[in-house]
């Protein structure tokens, strides 16, 4: 399974000079199309040279620019994809389970493998901080993840609210939001601007947003603390948000843990109410 670009950044973030790192986040910030650009335009960006900007597309393992250019025009076609092109996809079977399974299973194993110990226990231990509150939202198909994850945050730690309904009622949340406080946001190709406007003012307001998405990026990416880039990818006219599912699993047992004892003690309070 061929890794997009940002999974390659990801990957190799670490090992990258200074200035390599500023073009990697220069182009996660205006992902893809900061490295559609040209060479200098890219550099300037980025304030770096371009024999950097070269330096770093072959990190990535590509030859020269343009096959870079190439894989990004590649994901940009892909993120524009609508379910009705999916379907009419003469490669994807019709009928069999099979490669359904084998392509969720798939998706799973390379999201975890795109995904760092360390980013999982960063993001946990932010989750697990009570010193804010955190808000929860998702698109159209992935706001049942945002409602899900919450649920299940609400009941080891209080200041856990799920934002649902029209946009106006997630607007006039913006005025509780502040700078000790996280939103998750869940958001998928095709990428809804209603929630893109959303994050763009609760970062205005220094919220801390933690962004579920997928390999090719949400632009919700550019306001992002944590970028979480799971894999959606089936054989099916629908993306599938299992991968992502079992993402915010793991952070959901992640922050139990280390909620333990208050975790706990919450969890029996609110059985002794029921």
């Amino acid at each position: 399974m061929i890794s997009s670009i940002a999974e390659l950044i990801s990957d190799r973030i670490g090992t990258m000079p200074a200035g390599e790192r500023r073009a990697a986040q220069t182009l996660i910030a205006n992902y893809p199309l900061t490295g559609l650009k040209t060479v200098a335009e890219f550099s300037t960006a980025a304030g770096v040279s371009s024999p950097t900007i070269l330096r770093f597309v072959a990190r990535l393992g590509f030859q020269n620019y343009p096959e870079f250019q190439s894989a990004l025009q590649d994901e940009l076609a892909a993120q524009l994809q609508s379910p009705a092109s999916r379907a009419l996809d003469p490669s994807s079977p019709s009928g069999a389970v099979s490669p359904m399974l084998e392509a969720t299973l798939d998706n799973m194993r390379e999201t975890f493998r795109h995904l760092s110990d360390k980013q999982l226990a960063d993001i946990a231990a932010r989750l697990a901080e009570r010193r804010g509150k955190t808000f929860l939202i998702g698109g159209r198909f992935t706001d049942p993840l945002a409602r899900y994850m919450a649920a299940h945050l609400a009941l080891i730690q209080p200041e856990v609210y799920h934002l649902a309904g029209q946009e106006s009622i997630w607007r006039d949340r913006l005025i509780d939001m502040g700078k000790r406080d996280v939103l998750v946001i869940f958001d998928i190709r095709r990428y809804q601007e209603s929630l893109i406007r959303f994050a763009e003012k609760a970062h205005q307001r220094g919220v801390q947003i933690i962004l579920f998405t997928d390999q090719w990026l949400s632009p919700i990416a550019r306001f992002a603390r944590h970028v979480i880039a799971g894999r959606t990818a089936v054989p099916s006219a629908w993306d599938s948000s299992a991968a992502l599912f079992v993402v915010a699993e793991t952070l959901i047992g992640a922050v139990t843990r280390q909620l333990e004892a208050a975790g706990a003690k919450r969890i029996r309070d609110l059985e002794s109410l029921r």
